[in-house]
């Protein structure tokens, strides 16, 4: 049920991130700020993308509230699959087989980084100073990121955004499961008397402005594989320092795991930079 959940999620994901990749491009070139947040209100399309983004946080709240980080999160990564399957059933473009093949290398990598490392273990009561490090380390290179994607080509700043962006969801996963074990354990009226649902909630609204801007300033393939690899791997890596969370201790295992996580990643760069440029129909 966990890779279940998990996989809806980045279904829901996919949705979400075409719905409103499609809808923010479409808006006026000069529409900025708030001009392009009312347009953005008003469009169908763009509010679906919504819909999709709540079904998104649920079946990952789902997800983590049973399962490890460091496996739910790299699981994530499928949405550029379910992505792929859009643009040829609901927008009926053309993919080049090369780009399936790079869909069929994402899944290889990810299925070999799953079994061969066999992520487990983890503990639900991370202490107050490792949360505070991991807040203000992830917050502090969001924001470095952000400030430097003002600058530059578009598809250059698409990717710094993305990858603001990316830091910003990892610390909102843990936000989540923190949030999942306080709902566990002291119920729904206990959960809003402790902190991690409001952290979840400011770190939700940073990480969608950030998405958001990613998906405006450029194209979607300069900044969606930031957003998908820079997010499996800042997640794991809060998952060991927080949760306790680790891996296989055989290290040939390990280096198998380490090798399909890699083959994962250059699946999702190849995926990305060969899929269709536009999310426009073809002819």
């Amino acid at each position: 049920m966990i890779i279940l959940f998990a996989l809806l999620a980045a279904l829901s994901n996919a949705v979400n991130e075409a719905t409103q990749h499609v809808a923010s491009t479409a808006a006026p070139s000069r529409s900025s700020g708030w001009q392009l947040v009312v347009y953005l209100f008003r469009n169908p399309l763009w509010l679906l993308g919504w819909a999709a983004l709540i079904a998104a946080f649920v079946f990952q709240a789902l997800a983590l509230s049973q399962g490890q980080i460091s496996v739910v999160q790299p699981l994530l990564a499928t949405e550029l699959v379910f992505m792929l399957l859009l643009r040829r059933v609901w927008i009926h473009q053309s993919i080049r087989p090369i780009t399936w093949a790079a869909a069929t290398l994402t899944c290889v990598g990810l299925a070999v980084f799953l079994a061969a490392g066999q992520p487990g273990g983890g503990q639900s009561t991370p202490t107050s100073s490792h949360w505070f490090a991991a807040g203000l380390a992830c917050c502090a290179a969001a924001a470095v990121l952000a400030v430097l994607a003002r600058w530059g080509s578009p598809s250059l700043r698409a990717a710094l955004y993305g990858a603001s962006s990316a830091v910003m969801w990892a610390l909102v996963a843990t936000f989540i499961k923190a949030t999942t074990d306080t709902l566990t354990q002291f119920g729904v009226a206990g959960m809003f008397a402790h902190w991690p649902v409001y952290a979840l909630a400011a770190g939700s609204v940073a990480a969608l402005f950030l998405m958001q801007a990613a998906l405006h300033v450029g194209p979607l393939r300069a900044s969606q594989p930031f957003i998908v690899i820079i997010d499996p791997i800042v997640s794991i890596a809060l998952s060991v320092w927080l949760f306790a969370e680790h891996f296989t201790a055989d290290g040939a295992a390990l280096a198998i795991a380490a090798t399909g996580f890699a083959v994962m990643c250059a699946g999702v760069v190849l995926l990305t930079q060969t899929a269709p440029a536009t999310m426009q129909a073809d002819g």
